[in-house]
């Protein structure tokens, strides 16, 4: 039994003063505030004094790459727990495990060791599915991801992917506007991958067209995305105008405060319903690292790039080259900068994520029945603690 007290326990709905929580194993099993707070004389129960400090569901990430100086494009076992153990730090735990564009053999090299990685013996953070970024994707909108390996929709190459190893995928990002991306996202949702919007240049009918076939996310919004775009003297909503427009659309955001500074962060709050917003690091694997040169992706493959100012850039400085963040920048970010409510921050990063990938029945929020995953931050999101399964596996 674990038992945590005088916490500030963060729902979404209020934030319990004084309150106490108990986990039994893996789950929640009980929960108030200090006018019930049980015993605490039962044998072998673990307590912890929380002091004031906020108590949140553990933070969920459906788009991230890497971390600690490893990538899961490394397509090494290591890397996994190498990111894993970074951005347990920093709150993170469950994830989606992200790859980039690539040939087909560093994709089948991904399934086989994620695959590995999930039968091995994993108490830290949960991975929940891969996310597949491309490579169906416009080239236009490429931003750092490879060239040699864009390329349209092959419904053999999909199909035997998803017959394959469609078990193991969780999300897959595409450009809905190229022929045969429809047909993609139709299978998609019949094996119950979430379809995403990425990498686009498509406009209004094309991202209507894209909605009215499955695609449900758009991944990062507005990193490789076209905006208003004019043709023959007529303007047209590019894919950025239109995911915000569309209610339909949940849109994931890098909140670093450096791919969307604040009139971005505000605006989209000012539009979307905070039950539509997923923040996401889309870390490379300099995240938790010092600034420097690092690469994009595997470290055989890759590209060369350098982290200064808190983000990637690719050499020549022309593009952001992937994001640095962890999961605490994000919610210090949407609190002092978007200047959004505590509780709405966090619901970006655990209850949001978590109806994306139909887990809100175990995850995502603090309640009886739920999964013991936890953080422990002070006023300043600096991150005290993380439990996961109602086991402490970091704590500062």
């Amino acid at each position: 039994m674990l038992t945590i007290i005088n916490a500030q326990i963060i729902t979404p709905f209020r934030i319990i003063k004084n309150g106490w929580l108990q986990a039994k194993g893996p789950t929640i099993v009980a929960m108030g505030d200090e006018k019930d707070k049980p015993n605490l004389k039962h044998v072998n129960e673990k307590v912890i004094d929380a002091g004031g400090l906020y108590l949140s569901p553990g933070f969920i990430d459906l788009h991230v790459h890497g971390g600690g100086g490893a990538d899961f494009m490394d397509n090494e076992v290591d890397a996994y727990f190498t990111v894993a153990e970074t951005h347990v730090k920093y709150g993170t735990t469950s994830m989606l495990p992200t790859t980039l564009t690539s040939d087909r053999k560093a994709l089948l090299d991904t399934f086989a060791v994620y695959d590995e990685v999930l039968n091995a013996s994993n108490k830290g953070v949960r991975f929940l599915g891969l996310h597949l970024e491309g490579p169906y994707f416009a080239m236009n909108q490429r931003g750092a991801q490879d060239p040699r390996y864009i390329r349209n929709p092959d419904r053999r190459e999909y199909l035997d992917i998803l017959k394959n190893y469609g078990h193991l995928i969780a999300r897959w990002s595409a450009a809905p506007e190229l022929p045969g991306a429809l047909e993609l996202a139709l299978y998609l949702n019949r094996m119950g991958v979430i379809a995403s919007i990425a990498h686009t240049d498509a406009v209004y009918d094309d991202i209507l067209k894209a909605v009215e076939n499955g695609y449900t996310l758009a991944t990062h919004l507005y990193s490789g995305m076209s905006g208003m775009t004019r043709k023959d003297s007529y303007r047209y909503a590019g894919a950025i105008e239109s995911c915000l427009l569309i209610d339909d659309i949940d849109v994931e955001i890098i909140a670093d405060g450096v791919h969307l500074p604040e009139p971005f962060l505000k605006l989209i709050c000012k539009i979307k319903s905070k039950d539509s917003i997923i923040l996401t690091t889309d870390a490379m694997r300099a995240a938790g690292m010092p600034e420097g040169k690092s690469i994009l992706g595997g470290k055989s493959t890759g590209l060369e790039v350098i982290v200064e100012d808190g983000v990637a850039k690719l050499p020549d400085r022309s593009s952001f080259a992937g994001s640095v963040a962890t999961a605490d920048r994000l919610i210090r970010t949407m609190v002092n900068v978007a200047e959004v409510d505590l509780s709405t921050a966090v619901q970006m990063l655990t209850l949001n994520p978590a109806r994306i990938i139909n887990c809100a029945k175990f995850m995502g929020t603090i309640a009886v029945g739920k999964n013991a995953d936890l953080v422990l931050f002070d006023e300043d999101i600096n991150v005290k603690s993380t439990i996961i399964r109602g086991k402490v596996v970091y704590r500062n």
